[in-house]
């Protein structure tokens, strides 16, 4: 019988699961164990079971990690392995984020057998998207365009999109590569008219703060870029108690010893759109973010939610 080191929990989609496969490889090859020595166990998240609603009326996005954070404090399993942009600004007590697999490309895809671009989609055409963001950022471009709501995994939002059941969707890069279906995207969408969500492209490793030797590990494979500008991009959402509430858009990159960041704050109906630029020394990426996210509650008021 194989001895298991470290029990990986995963939300039991397609794309979760392949995130924690390329967790599992990388902790074997890091540590020189074998891969049957690190379990993936799944779990069915209420964001999962809850398809008929956008997540901003039931509990926001934490309705895909809670499951999960329940069973790592209880010590059923020993890391979660999450999507980052799927997770909420504040985390459970006694876990934290230790570490982040390499980002992949933070762009989002067009998908749409109408047109090769949003400007190219007819007039009153209908987009598909369960993210307020990508509502906010299509209404701000095109406010001609309609969106409904489209839930599921990747997967299932091509095959309505396949189905007419819009004209359009949008997804990220990032998991169409992980899925190697990026050739089913139409267009990828430039940072400069479509700011991708905090976090995205990047697998998030959740581990209790008190489990040192787990936290050894994962800081193996522990990539310093992506770390740096995850914790400037949450340290910005952090300031503007970002959820999947409020439309809200970053991205940070790491150059040398310099770190950049845009932010991006918008009006659920795309009327209205602040931003902010910072770039500082990677010793101050999380006060960057705090910064950045400061400057645009202050630009937006308390009302610039409301609607």
């Amino acid at each position: 019988m194989v001895s298991i080191l470290l029990r990986l929990g995963t939300r039991g989609s397609p794309l979760a699961l392949a995130q924690a496969r390329e967790t599992q490889a990388l902790l074997a090859r890091a540590h020189d164990i074998a891969p049957e020595r690190i379990e993936i166990r799944v779990f069915r998240t209420s964001g999962d079971m809850i398809r008929d609603r956008p997540l901003s009326e039931v509990g926001g996005k934490g309705l895909f990690t809670k499951e999960i954070e329940r069973a790592l404090a209880d010590g059923e399993i020993d890391i979660g392995v999450h999507s980052t942009k799927d997770m909420p600004t504040l985390l459970p007590d006694g876990l934290v984020l230790s570490a982040y697999l390499e980002r992949e490309d933070v762009r989002d895809a067009l998908i749409s057998p109408k047109a090769a671009s949003i400007a190219a989609l007819p007039q009153g055409a209908v987009i598909g998207t369960a993210a307020l963001r990508r509502q906010a950022q299509v209404k701000h471009l095109r406010p001609d365009l309609n969106t409904i709501l489209f839930r599921g995994n990747v997967e299932t939002r091509l095959r309505k999109i396949a189905e007419g059941e819009a004209d359009a969707t949008l997804l990220a890069v990032a998991g169409l590569k992980r899925l190697g279906l990026i050739d089913h995207a139409t267009a990828i969408l430039s940072e400069e008219d479509f700011l991708p969500a905090i976090g995205q492209g990047a697998i998030g490793l959740e581990t209790r703060a008190d489990d040192g030797q787990t936290s050894r590990l994962v800081a193996g494979i522990d990539h310093r870029a992506t770390h740096l500008a995850v914790t400037l991009e949450r340290a910005f959402l952090g300031v503007l108690d970002g959820s999947c509430r409020t439309p809200i858009a970053g991205h940070a990159r790491v150059e040398g010893e310099r770190i950049s960041f845009r932010g991006q704050i918008l009006k659920p109906d795309g009327s209205a759109m602040h931003a902010a630029m910072r770039s500082g020394g990677l010793d101050d990426a999380e006060a960057l973010g705090r910064s950045a996210g400061e400057e645009l509650r202050a630009a937006g008021g308390p009302d610039f939610f409301a609607g």
